[in-house]
């Protein structure tokens, strides 16, 4: 299975990845990727950029060495209500939202029935395009009714390469397989990501394709792999 694009990469600028953008292209290029997304960390994140790096982002071409650039976010769920750590009238700016959960950076929820309200909320926000590794086991959620609210809002779930390849998110996989088989159940769309923290993980997605082959998923499943799925799905056009 080929695919085109990574929609959620991490710079020198998140704090704690290793690549500038200009060497993310570079490699992106190489590797046969047609578009990128630049998804660094929300400011509540220690070590994370500032305000500032996202509303600037705008002076950064649409293509670097023939790869076209999404300027997004990471944002980070702040509360039960789903606001996220940039302003709406800021992440109306970007090409690209993904919302995440992470521990300790405004809600750091446990329980099933809050963090499914929380994450429905968000995916109510019209700026959101991507739900960022929601097989999360610490933040357990009804799956079927995310799934079925993200159907409805046209809110891409991410099936997110780093949770199977390291440390973090231990336990993802079971939640992974069920959240895709839903999704193919009620024919909606997943989204890859690489979560990329130097570019020797740009474009990997091994993982999450074990995941999707175990779930049923075909590639007219995955929005990264064709033209006409990233510009119906992600870039809206």
């Amino acid at each position: 299975m080929k695919f085109i694009a990574d929609f959620h990469i991490h710079t020198v600028a998140s704090g704690h990845a290793y690549n500038t953008i200009y060497e993310y292209a570079q490699a992106a290029r190489k590797k046969g990727l047609k578009y990128i997304a630049m998804t660094d960390h929300g400011p509540a994140m220690a070590g994370g950029p500032h305000l500032y790096h996202f509303q600037n982002l705008r002076c950064l071409p649409e293509k670097i060495n023939g790869v076209r650039l999404l300027k997004g976010i990471e944002a980070n769920i702040a509360d039960l209500d789903g606001n996220l750590d940039v302003s709406d009238d800021n992440l109306a700016e970007l090409d690209i939202v993904i919302a995440s959960f992470h521990q300790h950076l405004g809600y750091s929820g446990s329980d099933k029935d809050k963090n499914t309200r929380a994450l429905i909320n968000v995916i109510r926000n019209p700026n959101v395009r991507i739900i960022g590794h929601p097989g999360n086991p610490q933040f357990p959620l009804d799956n079927d009714a995310i799934v079925e609210e993200c159907r409805k809002n046209r809110v891409l779930i991410e099936i997110n390469n780093s949770s199977f390849t390291g440390v973090v998110r231990l336990g993802s996989h079971d939640n992974c397989v069920d959240i895709a088989k839903k999704i193919k159940k009620i024919g909606w769309k997943v989204v890859f990501g690489s979560d990329s923290h130097c570019i020797d993980t740009l474009g990997r997605f091994e993982r999450s394709l074990e995941i999707a082959k175990e779930a049923g998923l075909s590639a007219d499943d995955i929005v990264n792999t064709s033209e006409r799925s990233v510009r119906e799905y992600i870039l809206k056009a």
